[in-house]
């Protein structure tokens, strides 16, 4: 029905920028519930940051203030862009978009960012 594929994950120093990217196979121009996870080894998968009702912005209180949550519907595609990153945020990042009935959300396959001291 959907994929959803991130990329631009890698290793970045401490104090870099990043941003991440997630292109839908499918119009995002409806969708009003998405967001950016991130999980590391063992861990569980928490919410990085989210946006609700297409207006709404969730951050994780760790992030807030560092990464942004964009989107670009003329590509299908939205953003995380990580700024000031720690070596706290190295993770598997996901991303998830709400397409409603009947395709509902879907998952991307991550990507892994590496945050060196």
């Amino acid at each position: 029905q959907v994929h959803l594929v991130e990329s631009g994950g890698g290793l970045v120093q401490a104090g870099g920028s990043l941003r991440l990217s997630c292109a839908a196979s499918r119009s995002i121009a409806s969708v009003n519930n998405m967001g950016w996870y991130r999980q590391a080894p063992g861990k569980q998968r928490e919410l990085v940051v989210g946006i609700v009702g297409g207006r709404s912005t969730h951050y994780l209180g760790s992030v807030k203030g560092r990464f942004t949550i964009s989107r670009d519907n003329a590509n299908d595609t939205i953003y995380l862009h990580m700024n000031s990153v720690k070596p706290e945020d190295t993770a598997d990042y996901f991303c998830n978009l709400d397409f409603g009935p009947p395709t509902g959300s879907s998952w991307g396959q991550g990507t892994q960012v590496t945050v060196s001291s």
